[in-house]
């Protein structure tokens, strides 16, 4: 499927979103005539999917309306102190009005979630890569979250923005900048923030929450990719392996957000991490490191592998084993830095 870019007239009229009264008053429209809304999100879903999922579930219940909130790989136990995530399903059930995606760049990062459905009414996102796939999309590839869209535009769809919800886009804004850490972390992200706050949400339960605790297995299952960690020319890398959840006994199929970690780690310009999965392919994440000393945006080096992202972070599944994945992923971003190093260098005469 072809993928609009910045630039393109469909998403450059998303990006600016305060300006594009229409297609606020038409969501504001439908969003209204609707009574059965189902809203789902990606697989392994993160900090800003559970975040958005739930802050706008818990909106939509707050104007009356029945919501479903489903999510095919459920809720992370980290996520669980979100009052609303308890609601969340692991697949539709019934019929509905209207059906809403948020934080998906494309439809097959919804896996099992939408199977049986029509096609989504409306696409609320905030990646680069997004394929446009609703009947109406709200895509603005310089929010620094997809809550942060939401917590922008909850007073045009008509809705309010009660605690729990608060506290829901809060945790989306926290998890997807790393603690607002990240360079797209502008003055107006920050406003929101505040204001999030100042409707209820608890910073520091969610900061803590989001980014500190860790299970004990969580611990373990990190003690292995950190046992293994590699860094040269400008990279900060390692893998988590089946036998590595098996032994440690963690249950999820990401990375317990190790990446997050290998971000920090001086004198790397991006971070990667790979991940085994049951199915023969390798899962990979790409984050540019805080202290950074070009301007990477990782989603071009994930969309050469089928996946997508934004500027600092991006994704991306490869079949194949561990290790043909692993250098031919080390490779291809190794190529794309030192062209974007190259491209930092004056031209002679």
């Amino acid at each position: 499927m072809k993928r609009s870019r910045p630039g393109s007239p469909k998403l450059t009229r998303v990006m600016r979103m305060e300006a594009d009264n229409q297609l606020l008053s038409t969501l504001r429209e439908e969003i209204a005539a609707a009574d059965r809304i189902l809203l789902v999100s990606h697989i392994r879903p993160d900090g800003d999917a559970i975040g958005s999922l739930v802050g706008l579930g818990t909106s939509l219940m707050a104007a009356g309306k029945q919501v479903q909130m489903v999510l095919c790989d459920g809720v992370p136990a980290n996520f669980r102190f979100l009052a609303g995530s308890e609601r969340i399903k692991k697949r539709a059930e019934g019929d509905f009005d209207y059906r809403i995606v948020v934080d998906a760049s494309e439809l097959a990062r919804i896996g099992t979630a939408l199977d049986g459905q029509p096609k989504p009414d409306l696409n609320i996102d905030h990646h680069v890569t997004n394929e446009m796939f609703g009947r109406h999309n709200l895509v603005l590839p310089d929010a620094a979250a997809t809550a942060e869209i939401l917590a922008r535009t909850l007073p045009a769809l008509g809705l309010t923005c009660p605690p729990e919800t608060a506290q829901a886009l809060l945790l989306g804004m926290v998890t997807d900048t790393i603690g607002f850490r990240t360079r797209n972390v502008t003055p107006q992200v920050l406003r929101v923030a505040a204001g999030l706050m100042e409707f209820g949400a608890d910073l520091a339960h969610v900061y803590y929450a989001g980014l500190v605790s860790r299970s004990y297995a969580a611990a373990r299952f990190w003690g292995y990719g950190l046992s293994r960690i590699r860094q040269e020319d400008g990279m900060v890398w390692t893998s988590l392996t089946l036998a590595d959840r098996a032994s440690s006994a963690y249950s999820g199929r990401d990375d317990a957000d190790l990446v997050n970690m290998l971000s920090a780690v001086e004198g790397a310009d991006v971070a990667l991490i790979f991940v085994e999965q049951s199915a023969g392919h390798v899962k990979i994440s790409w984050r540019v490191c805080g202290q950074a000393e070009i301007a990477a945006d990782v989603s071009v080096v994930a969309q050469q592998f089928g996946g997508g992202g934004h500027q600092a972070a991006a994704g991306a599944e490869v079949n194949g084993t561990l290790e043909y994945v692993q250098s031919k992923v080390l490779s291809a971003t190794q190529r794309y830095l030192d062209r974007v190093r190259n491209e930092r260098i004056p031209s002679a005469g």
